[in-house]
């Protein structure tokens, strides 16, 4: 079995290249190769079985030898994700939709070279559904992103689910939510402060929170996250939707409520120890988030972290 993963060097690259290496994927199912590719990799990979492809995938000639032999899989992770997005559209639509496209069209070519058309998952996010949200979000609720990062994300669903009809590829496109923790560096990602939050608050470090008490977010564990994407790679077509598309379960939880399990995780006063100072952006892009229901990923199979203790619990274990 040959795999390749882009954005092999980012948060949830690192961690799903480790578990790929030490368990291969569901099923017992073992990798003979696995390929990784991203601006740059760490050096002298011990692994005989990984092929660093470090490089620009906005570049035409950066694909041709992860293809050089048919792919039985690609998790597609590679993105400029949702602040650096706003602030340089032009630089995120070309690594979020053109590398895509030149992902896809190396998939159609494989396949119509004879060979079998690779599984394709795509990490999407929830973003396409925009910062209007309905009192309820589920399977049925319209994609109307907000944010150029969004936009890019839903016009690559829509891709992938093409070329998935035509037979070019077999593709999943999951919509992650927020994940936690992410190592503290920046990424661009406006959502870091909730890591920053457990990171700080479990150890038993005072920290000032950019939303109210009562904001209501999304978000998993890095490890359900991994589990979630592993699944996706094994998954029967006939259990996914048309659209090839599935909003995770996923955790909602009050910023508040997030304090009190940290406090009894890691029997630290946490909630004591917050500041709330609402910032306005940051309360609406991450803290009016609704109930929401995943029927079709459930019944595909897929899995939340279950509560908010057992996501404060998991959300260190990788980092």
């Amino acid at each position: 079995m040959r795999w390749l993963v882009t954005g092999a060097n980012g948060f949830v690259g690192r961690a799903l290249v480790r578990q790929l290496l030490e368990h291969g994927l569901p099923g017992g199912r073992t990798l003979t190769q696995l390929a990784i590719t991203d601006l740059a990799l760490d050096d002298s990979p011990t692994d005989p079985r990984l092929l660093p492809l470090p490089g620009d995938l906005t570049q035409p000639n950066t694909w041709a030898p992860a293809f050089s032999t048919p792919l039985e899989g690609i998790f597609h992770l590679a993105s400029v994700p949702g602040g650096t997005a706003e602030a340089q559209p032009t630089l995120a639509r070309v690594v979020n939709l053109d590398a895509t496209q030149s992902l896809l069209d190396h998939c159609r070519a494989q396949t119509e070279r004879g060979c079998a058309p690779p599984r394709l998952v795509f990490a999407s996010t929830i973003a396409v559904y925009g910062a209007a949200l309905p009192p309820e979000v589920n399977d049925d609720t319209p994609a109307a992103p907000h944010m150029v990062y969004g936009a890019h994300k839903l016009m690559a669903e829509i891709a992938v689910a093409h070329a998935s009809r035509r037979g070019w590829l077999d593709g999943v496109s999951l919509r992650l939510p927020g994940i936690l923790v992410r190592p503290p560096a920046p990424t661009g990602q406006l959502s870091g402060f909730m890591s920053d939050f457990i990171r700080e608050l479990s150890h038993g470090r005072p920290f000032t929170c950019p939303t109210s008490p009562g904001a209501t977010t999304w978000a998993s564990s890095l490890p359900n996250v991994i589990h979630n994407l592993l699944h996706a790679a094994v998954v029967d077509a006939k259990r996914l939707p048309p659209s090839r598309s599935l909003l995770l379960p996923t955790l909602r939880f009050s910023m508040a409520e997030l304090a009190e399990a940290i406090g009894r995780v890691h029997a630290v006063p946490a909630a004591e120890r917050v500041r709330w100072a609402p910032d306005e952006r940051i309360e609406q892009l991450f803290g009016r988030f609704p109930p929401l229901r995943t029927f079709a990923a459930e019944h595909a199979g897929f899995v939340s972290d279950g509560d908010a203790e057992t996501l404060v619990r998991q959300s260190l274990a990788l980092a």
